[in-house]
């Protein structure tokens, strides 16, 4: 059993070594609490790791409140992403990309949930495609958001 337990917070701690963390861009509240912290909307910003010249923005709820101010509280499985070209990229990287690597994860609770970023290439439109999406150790939710950046020439 330990060396399970061992093996799984590798796996973790190894797959978080190779995505982007996130810079705070800024947050919103929508609900006022008494005590803790309000529950917000926070907006982030990370460029991909593999591929320089793309940045993306992520929006997603972050639960206030007392478990919120903890660190306990399980936030709500929702996000949504933009991606955008900011400078030049290199074609000849692209080709060696695998459809669905992370390049983005966080945390969305304790330790069983997680908000992700995955990348595909789709090659016949010279598009990059980005998922966002949350999963958990037992069950994840089909609520996800998408954004397509078309690779083009940068002067």
């Amino acid at each position: 059993m330990k060396k399970q337990i061992l093996l799984a917070a590798t796996m973790v701690l190894g797959t978080l070594a190779f995505t982007a963390s996130a810079e705070e861009i800024g947050d919103v509240t929508t609900t006022f609490k008494l005590l803790g912290a309000n529950h917000k909307i926070v907006v982030e910003a990370f460029d991909d790791p593999d591929v320089p010249g793309v940045a993306c923005h992520i929006s997603r709820a972050k639960t206030g409140g007392m478990k919120g101010a903890v660190g306990l509280a399980e936030d709500p499985t929702e996000a949504s992403i933009a991606c955008r070209q900011i400078g030049a990229i290199d074609p000849s990287k692209l080709d060696k990309l695998k459809n669905g690597d992370v390049v983005f994860k966080e945390s969305l609770s304790l330790v069983f949930k997680t908000l992700q970023v995955v990348r595909f290439y789709d090659k016949k439109r010279n598009v990059l495609v980005y998922l966002a999406y949350s999963d958990k150790v037992i069950e994840g939710s089909p609520k996800n958001s998408i954004s397509s950046v078309p690779v083009m020439k940068w002067d």
